[in-house]
């Protein structure tokens, strides 16, 4: 079975909301991991906006990338650039993607503005991820 790990900086937003769609696309074809080069704890409005889209990741744990030195993944997704310039070299044979996610957690504004930005990234983040698991697990 493949392996996926999802980074970011923070692992509480975006790769947060990016396990949590790549789980849901796999459907049970793939283990999806999901980590930061901090924590910062999985993020309530994270949590909500895809609550709104009927995915539960409130069980999910921030967790750093030391934590899985161990593994051999076979795709590791850097979801900003932060992470992808910041990532501590760690031996794989993963095939390295990255696209640079807005941060919804910088959002400012009314809670309905704030909202409608994490809904707007959810958005780009579950397209991206419906089509990595087509292209690279589905055709596979």
């Amino acid at each position: 079975m493949k392996k996926i790990l999802v980074l970011c900086t923070g692992n509480s937003c975006r790769s947060q909301i990016a396990e949590g769609y790549l789980r849901y696309f796999a459907n049970g074809n793939a283990e999806i991991f999901s980590a930061g080069i901090e924590t910062h704890g999985v993020n309530p409005r994270a949590i909500a906006t895809m609550k709104a889209d009927g995915i539960d990741i409130s069980k999910h744990t921030s967790n750093n990338i030391d934590e899985y030195f161990a593994i051999d993944f076979d795709y590791v997704i850097t979801v900003c650039d932060n992470a992808k310039e910041n990532c501590p070299f760690f031996p794989s044979k993963a095939k390295k993607f990255h696209y640079n996610f807005p941060d919804p957690a910088k959002a400012n504004g009314t809670e309905e503005e704030i909202v409608k930005e994490f809904n707007k990234v959810r958005d780009l983040i579950k397209s991206y991820c419906k089509e990595f698991i087509k292209e690279n697990l589905i055709q596979n």
